[in-house]
């Protein structure tokens, strides 16, 4: 795929301010520029960015219903009552069950914890669900990352003497469940001052106000920051303000002293050694995570992040990562027949948003498959699979695009459906495809803006390959953790140069290592180009050329930088 390059030079003004805030940080001016871009202009706002300190951390108890669910927790424990800790089946749910469960079992011993399996319970707060908690004395259940939506599920559970603390993060609808605490920083009637946690991230508020309310040290809660690290990562949520704060020192943490459960995936991820980055997680760790819960029950990762013992844990690992290699085996054979489908279907490719479902599909799939679509062919995209009478399946969405309205818009076609801006699950009836196809794509027609839909690449500066010194390099590291909000810096280098090493690889020769030259230095640059096979030609001719790539550690080389190359444009074209 070819991106649209979107490049704007720097003003005077930003030229100048990038000069001063540069000098006063000991930075390059490209990289101050960069700060700026980002909204951090002054001196104090840069060290708080480079710095993130765990003592900036909002206040828990002004987040809503906070000091209802802390109480409601307090009066269980007094009361010697059983506890279950309830969660999703993703990464997000799982982490922030093991965290909660982790937390609060080295206080109480009356606590259990519940995964709905996707295949037999299906999504979020069930009927079975509630009836185990039923059977095994439960008195009070605390619900993550799901919930939210609930309302008849807890009005069940309240008949038979369950209380529910709701700790969510996706969108509410105007009914709220009649829990306890519903704790949702989206909540309309919530002035708590950050938007965007993780439904891990709301759990650990939840400890962090509990721990306050109860004399317990902010030390005790550090160990849990390496699970914060993991869900905001894989669940794609914005890596600023109070999520930088978590995500930074939960990768120190997960890079320093993980847990059991996490060290044994690190290693079976063959990342052992290495500085973990949030990329890693978002493409090792977290799908190994979220693997059981595609393939079998997620309550299989909650297993193994609980773990204390590292043997058990390494063989849970292995076994989980036996459900990730599955996954890879039916994922690429679902993504190559859902591309048949758009081929087949000629307007699917010429329209605004893609809706497309198979009754064969695996369920734990669907999603991973959606996100495919959306990067193959930038539009917003619903994948269905059937479950009885009805179709279920994932929504995901192109930058700047809010699916979940899409979808809400269509609401009263719906059984069910939940999610944020970029990412939603949605159940219907099967014979209700085609409207909601018709509807959907009408209000993504409405609704979206063209250039959302052309690929394109947001170039954060133009350097020549002299600017990418040592120095240069160890300052961009510290924009890390990197994710929305904070995306990994692109650069563009004009009128490159093959130096006659360049060569094909790959197990399908699809890859391109690259030893680059410019014209106004005489460095040579290592890069590689994923996917980019077809470019190797017009590289090999000897003809300039431009790249677009973000700069990375070369793991084979202490010390040195290799260029990601994300797009290459022939030199002449504009």
């Amino acid at each position: 795929m070819h991106f649209k390059w979107n490049y704007e030079p720097p003003t005077p003004e930003e030229q100048q301010a990038a000069k001063e805030l540069g000098e006063k940080l000991s930075l390059n001016p490209i990289l101050a520029n960069l700060l700026i871009r980002r909204g951090i202009n002054t001196e104090s706002a840069a060290k708080r960015f480079f710095r993130p300190q765990l003592a900036d951390l909002i206040n828990p108890f002004l987040m809503k219903d906070m000091d209802l669910a802390v109480d409601r927790l307090n009066d269980a424990m007094g009361r010697k009552e059983r506890i279950l800790v309830y969660g999703d089946y993703d990464v997000d749910g799982c982490t922030a069950v093991a965290l909660v469960y982790k937390f609060l079992q080295q206080f109480y011993s009356n606590i259990d914890y519940y995964i709905p399996d996707r295949y037999d319970d299906g999504y979020g707060v069930t009927q079975k669900g509630i009836d185990y908690a039923r059977k095994t004395g439960v008195k009070l259940i605390i619900i993550l990352d799901c919930g939210i939506k609930a309302v008849e599920e807890i009005a069940y559970a309240k008949t038979l003497g369950i209380d529910f603390i709701v700790c969510d993060h996706h969108v509410p609808d105007e009914q709220l469940p009649q829990a306890v605490a519903v704790l949702n920083p989206k909540r309309e009637d919530d002035t708590y001052p950050f938007k965007h946690l993780c439904g891990c991230g709301v759990g650990f508020k939840f400890m962090q106000a509990f721990a306050k309310n109860n004399g317990i040290p902010f030390s005790r809660l550090i160990p849990l920051l390496d699970l914060c690290a993991v869900s905001i990562a894989a669940d794609l949520v914005n890596v600023v303000d109070e999520n930088r704060i978590l995500a930074f020192h939960g990768l120190n943490q997960l890079n320093h002293n993980p847990s059991v459960g996490l060290k044994a995936i690190i290693d079976i991820c063959g990342l052992t050694g290495r500085e973990l980055a949030m990329s890693d997680i978002v493409f090792k760790i977290g799908p190994r995570i979220n693997a059981s819960g595609r393939m079998e029950s997620g309550k299989e990762t909650v297993d193994l992040l609980v773990e204390r013992d590292l043997a058990a844990a390494l063989a849970k690992a292995t076994h989980i990562n036996e459900y990730n290699e599955q996954r890879k085996d039916i994922d690429k054979q679902m993504t190559e027949e859902a591309n048949q489908i758009v081929e087949r279907l000629e307007s699917q490719k010429h329209r605004s948003s893609i809706v497309i479902y198979d009754e064969h599909w695996k369920k734990g799939v669907i999603g991973i498959v959606a996100s495919r679509m959306t990067e193959l062919y930038s539009r917003p995209t619903v994948v269905l699979t059937r479950d009885g009478d009805n179709a279920t399946g994932s929504a995901r969405s192109v930058h700047g695009f809010d699916v979940y309205s899409a979808i809400k818009s269509c609401r009263d076609l719906m059984v069910n459906f939940g999610g944020h801006t970029y990412a939603c699950g949605l159940t219907l009836p099967w014979d209700k495809i085609p409207e909601f196809r018709r509807r959907f794509q009408q209000y993504v027609e409405s609704h979206i803006h063209p250039m959302q839909i052309e690929p394109y690449l947001e170039i954060d500066a133009l350097l020549d390959f002299k600017d990418i010194t040592k120095r240069f390099h160890s300052d961009l590291k510290r924009f890390s953790p990197l994710g929305p909000g904070n995306p990994k810096p692109v650069f563009a280098t004009e009128g490159v140069y093959d130096y006659g090493t360049s060569k094909v690889v790959g197990r399908e020769q699809e890859h391109i290592k690259l030893e680059l030259v410019d014209s106004k230095s005489s460095n040579v640059v290592n890069g590689i180009a994923f996917g980019q096979s077809e470019a190797a030609r017009y590289i090999k001719s000897k003809r300039a050329f431009d790249i677009a790539y973000t700069i990375e550690d070369n793991i084979y080389k202490h010390n040195a930088v290799q260029l990601q190359i994300e797009d290459i444009h022939p030199a002449e074209e504009e």
